[in-house]
């Protein structure tokens, strides 16, 4: 039985919100680590979307993107992304380097930083997944594209397209003094993956 979206209930919502919780507070604490500076957070919110949706929640197809894109497997199958505006990527190398870069364009250490940040948030929220779930969930080497948000958002729906139709997304702040950082994190696990993580939660049965 696959699960649609019509079928989640505030319960399913509540425990799939928790995770984001604990998966934001272990993202801000991994990227303070790597700065040695406080990081802020807000409450993330948490949307279950269907493919056809992301774009627009990302701002429309055409809006330029930084995208880290992971593949995971074992328990669950599926995909991670990580997304980031440009400003907000920008924002967050600058952060990262410990300087006030206004040139909007990503360079090749740009690029390399993301990739990085991209790795450890991910693995962060990953790593809550599987203590929250007893799940053994492990995750490929990070991959970066730039892009517009449609043609970064077809990569899992070609892939998942016909085995899955929704993805988790996880949008939160980080903040660094008066800098923001808007971070998107997906999950997008196959259909059958969908319903294990809701059982191994306790909440579908």
């Amino acid at each position: 039985m696959n699960l649609s979206i019509e079928e989640l209930n505030n319960l399913h919502l509540d425990a799939l919100r928790e995770i984001g919780n604990i998966g934001s507070g272990n993202a801000a604490t991994a990227l303070a680590t790597i700065i040695n500076k406080k990081i802020d957070m807000n409450v993330p919110s948490i949307k279950i979307l269907d493919f056809n949706d992301v774009s627009s929640a990302l701002g429309g197809e055409e809006i330029v993107v930084a995208g880290v894109y992971f593949e995971v497997e074992g328990d669950i199958d599926g995909s991670i992304m990580f997304l980031l505006d440009l400003n907000s990527a920008k924002t967050l190398t600058n952060i990262l380097m410990g300087r006030e870069d206004q040139i909007e364009e990503l360079n090749e250490m740009d690029r390399s930083a993301l990739r990085e940040i991209g790795n450890i948030l991910s693995g962060a929220y990953i790593s809550s997944l599987s203590s929250l779930t007893n799940l053994n969930i492990k995750m490929s080497v990070p991959s970066l594209c730039i892009d517009m948000a449609g043609a970064i958002i077809s990569v899992p729906a070609i892939q998942f397209g016909y085995v899955a139709d929704k993805m988790i997304l996880i949008e939160t702040i980080l903040q660094d003094g008066t800098e923001k950082v808007k971070g998107n994190f997906f999950l997008i696990p196959e259909n059958n993956s969908f319903e294990t993580l809701l059982k191994s939660l306790g909440v579908y049965t």
